[in-house]
């Protein structure tokens, strides 16, 4: 990690040094097998292989499974400013229907950020590049800084 203070480093910098002490506590994240691919202000790649336990009864991934990938990538994405931030609402739309075995990439990228809130979009997108699923989350800022831990 970047050991330049804060207002020393550069927008990527630090959205590196947020995604890096975020990945320390998301257990979530990490229990699922998700990595992340790619960080950058405002944006975020995170991919997940769907295992035989993330299938549902008709022997496809469990939509909660492709919802919570997206929903990591867009914390992730808007997360990368060292203002702690929420989901306040988002939705999917489920387009295809994924296999077990398949390595989902979800990419977040921010559409808008003012005062609090913000939008994200996120694609995802099977090993085929086919979009599986389209997922809008709204962000809220609250308390707090990723790096600094003070609210």
């Amino acid at each position: 990690m970047d050991v330049r203070p804060l207002k020393d480093l550069n927008p990527q910098a630090l959205a590196e040094a947020c995604a890096k002490t975020m990945w320390t506590e998301d257990r979530a994240s990490q229990g699922l097998g998700m990595e992340i691919q790619l960080i950058a202000p405002g944006e975020a790649v995170m991919s997940m292989l769907v295992r035989p336990d993330m299938t549902n009864g008709h022997g496809i991934c469990h939509g909660g499974f492709i919802f919570t990938l997206a929903d990591s990538a867009f914390a992730f994405a808007c997360n990368t400013y060292d203002q702690s931030t929420v989901a306040q609402q988002c939705a999917v739309t489920f387009i295809e229907p994924v296999r077990q075995g398949e390595v989902l990439t979800a990419h977040a990228v921010e559409r808008t950020r003012a005062g609090r809130g913000g939008i994200y979009d996120v694609t995802v997108r099977d090993s085929r590049n086919n979009v599986v699923a389209e997922f809008r989350g709204h962000s809220r800022t609250v308390a707090g800084n990723l790096l600094g831990k003070n609210g």
